[in-house]
């Protein structure tokens, strides 16, 4: 069973459109499974102006009757509340008035790439489409996703572990899905109070000095069956389709699965996790430095994907760059912005990871109702005698 997603729009202009295909028919889902995440995707201390004027919305143009979907592609639009400040610049249509173009490419952006490859002269042209405002289409999907993992028994859920020099201390023992719930109160969503704090101070920090901040989000998925994804050929493999998933987040520079890069400098006795069999628990592991995934596939253990972002590359006090029309020194564009979104990515981080998931589960499962793929998985269960923590 094909289950696929692509957005559209650019970040000033009209709305953002999502299409998400090969949702089972009947999965129940309310607004407030789409404007949740969405609204969730908006908060982060750090955040700029652009988040004070949207508020964003999601508004279903098909694929959903009366609360369940019919099976076809599920089509959401979000409304940019901003277009009606950039109307002559970003509508679709010619204007009569005079429009500037931008010829000012920012370091570390797609501008200057991006005008290279698709032959423009405005950088606006492809500077719209690369923003991070394209992620909101992404939550959305990304929440119809997770409603449908949800009936699975698969939950997924975020926290941030630093932001620029403040990392927060490891937590004690593995966590659950109960540890999360309180997460989006902390202003940088992070699951440690004094670390929250300290994050904040840097954030405020690099705001008066004139810079941005990255730092590194953990995404856990819990309740997922051995054997999602496949060891059979690489583009099955679930890990890599996760890495792919989470690298294309704007502004991504690094993935890891479980302990990550920590494990290349341990000994192989200290990063491995033992296999256990117990007639209560069956098989299971009293660590999981693997994350959750082996060989390409899940192993009933939490699934553990960390995303590595970088400072924004749009600044408040600009880099040397080169005006691509004259070819002269000149300073980067510079645009409203924030100082950091790693809380915001690690809303985004949820739903990439949700829609590989969800994608992976109806490869497994198929079923044309939402009812066969849950009988599927009950088949499944009982075949290899799972039993779920």
């Amino acid at each position: 069973m094909s289950f696929r997603f692509t957005t559209a729009g650019e970040s000033h202009g009209p709305g953002l459109t999502a299409v998400v295909e090969g949702l089972p028919a009947g999965l129940e889902l309310t607004p407030e499974d789409l404007d949740r995440d969405l609204a969730r995707r908006q908060l982060g201390h750090g955040r700029g102006g652009r988040m004070k004027i949207e508020k964003d919305r999601a508004r279903v143009t098909g694929g959903i009757r009366h609360g369940r979907t019919l099976g076809g592609p599920v089509s959401v639009w979000i409304e940019n509340r901003d277009y009606q400040n950039w109307e002559e610049r970003m509508n679709p249509w010619p204007v009569d008035a005079q429009v500037d173009e931008v010829h000012l490419p920012r370091p570390g952006h797609a501008d200057l790439a991006g005008i290279q490859k698709f032959g423009h002269s405005d950088v606006r042209n492809v500077l719209e489409r690369a923003s991070a405002r394209e992620t909101a289409a992404r939550v959305a999907a990304g929440a119809l996703a997770k409603a449908f993992l949800r009936k699975l028994g698969v939950n997924v859920f975020s926290h941030v572990t630093r932001i620029g020099t403040v990392a927060a201390p490891p937590l004690d023992g593995a966590l659950g899905a109960g540890d999360f719930s309180g997460v989006d109160e902390s202003p940088v969503r992070c699951l440690d109070a004094a670390a929250s704090e300290a994050m904040v101070a840097e954030i405020d920090a690099a705001r008066k000095a004139n810079e941005s901040l990255g730092g590194l989000f953990e995404v856990s998925s819990f309740g997922l069956v051995p054997g999602i994804g496949s060891h059979v050929s690489w583009e099955a493999r679930l890990d890599g389709r996760l890495a792919g998933a989470v690298m294309s987040i704007q502004a991504m520079k690094g993935v890891g699965i479980g302990d990550g890069f920590e494990l290349a400098s341990r000994v192989g006795s200290a990063a491995h996790d033992e296999i256990f069999w117990s007639e209560e628990r069956g098989y299971h592991r009293q660590t999981n430095r693997a994350g959750g995934l082996e060989g390409g596939m899940t192993t009933g253990e939490p699934l553990v994907v960390v995303g590595a972002m970088k400072p924004l590359p749009t600044l408040t006090k600009p880099l040397r760059s080169v005006d691509t029309e004259t070819k002269k020194p000149a300073q980067a564009l510079r645009e409203r912005t924030d100082s950091c979104t790693v809380p915001a990515a690690g809303v985004v981080g949820e739903a990439m990871v949700a829609l590989v998931l969800a994608a992976a589960y109806r490869e497994k499962l198929g079923g044309d109702h939402i009812d066969d793929a849950r009988a599927a998985l009950a088949a499944y269960v009982e075949r290899i005698g799972w039993r779920s923590a």
